[in-house]
């Protein structure tokens, strides 16, 4: 009899360890941080509007905002800890996975057609093959980047043909401005500011070399905490269906984030397709045939997998039940 009370003391221990244990791990999460990005307009409707702060209210959740100026921020802070999930282009993602960025992608907020390649009018710049020798703004990681890549070397050109000037995507459209460039591997809504305010050209347009925007999770944090990321997509699909409803907020939204006119504003959402959240096979056609042309220009190493890569990175799970 003392035995059995034994063991089944033991067992009532381990199950108050294992309850105890189950209530430290979901105690563990009291924040959640996410970025906000220009280049991601449901992310500022998102925040205006506070749809994810109201879903984690009765958990004792909250939420941290964190501006990301570029993909390539966005990655930075992913791979270092400092946020959950970040705003980025697709083709960027999977740079960064093949990198060593345990990231996963679930979510696609928009797909743009946010990058071209940009320049004053009278610099006689009007196709790719013109760069040559040239110095270009561009910031290092990003869709603009990857489409600067692609564009060089449509036209038999590498990086190492032009004078590359790394900058983040604001300072580069004041470099163009300056003339301390030539062209700029443009983002919107800068972009959009450049071709209303300054008059820039976009010489070199191509709709289908824009990778999707999408949103990028941890991968630790995915595993650990489902539950959440449903939460959070849960949350962006309120964002994107009320910015498609009402196109004034999702304008106004940004007006306030960028302090740029309406008309650049217009002319970004103009280009902004909000219409197709889920991810999948759409979205690993557009990553592959980026992340195939980045390997044959040399900057993907030879030996990478880049379909297995793709397939690593997107994460169909969580995406949003259809619109009915």
């Amino acid at each position: 009899m003392i035995r059995r009370r034994t063991v089944l003391s033991a067992f009532a221990g381990l199950f108050g360890l294992l309850a105890t244990g189950s209530n430290l791990q979901a105690a563990e999460i009291s924040e959640i941080r996410l970025d906000w990005a220009t280049y991601n307009p449901v992310s500022l409707v998102l925040k205006e509007k506070g749809f994810l702060e109201e879903a984690l209210k009765a958990r004792g959740i909250k939420v941290r905002w964190v501006q990301s100026l570029g993909s390539n921020k966005a990655l930075e802070f992913l791979n270092g800890g400092a946020i959950d999930f970040g705003s980025s282009a697709g083709a960027a993602a999977l740079l960064a996975r093949i990198n060593g960025n345990p990231i996963k992608v679930v979510y696609a907020y928009s797909r743009p057609e946010w990058t071209a390649l940009v320049t004053r009018k009278q610099t006689g710049i009007s196709k790719p093959a013109d760069l040559k020798g040239k110095r270009i703004a561009v910031t290092r990681g990003t869709d603009p980047h990857i489409f600067l890549i692609r564009a060089l070397q449509g036209a038999g050109l590498t990086e190492k043909d032009a004078k590359l000037v790394l900058l983040q995507h604001a300072d580069g459209r004041t470099a163009l401005d300056r003339g301390d460039v030539d062209a700029w591997a443009g983002l919107d809504p800068m972009m959009a500011a450049a071709e209303i305010e300054s008059g820039g050209v976009l010489f070199h347009r191509d709709a289908s070399a824009n990778t999707w925007g999408v949103l990028d999770v941890r991968e630790d944090f995915a595993k650990a905490h489902p539950d959440l990321v449903r939460v959070v997509i849960a949350a962006y699909e309120q964002a994107r269906a009320y910015a498609l409803t009402n196109p004034d907020a999702l304008k106004s939204a940004l007006v306030s984030a960028t302090k740029l006119p309406e008309p650049v504003i217009a002319k970004q959402i103009e280009r902004t397709d909000l219409s197709q959240p889920a991810v999948g096979s759409a979205q690993a056609e557009s990553i592959r045939a980026a992340g195939l042309a980045l390997q044959q220009a040399g900057v993907i190493p030879a030996s990478t997998d880049v379909a297995a890569a793709v397939d690593g990175l997107i994460d169909p799970q969580f995406n949003p039940a259809p619109a009915r």
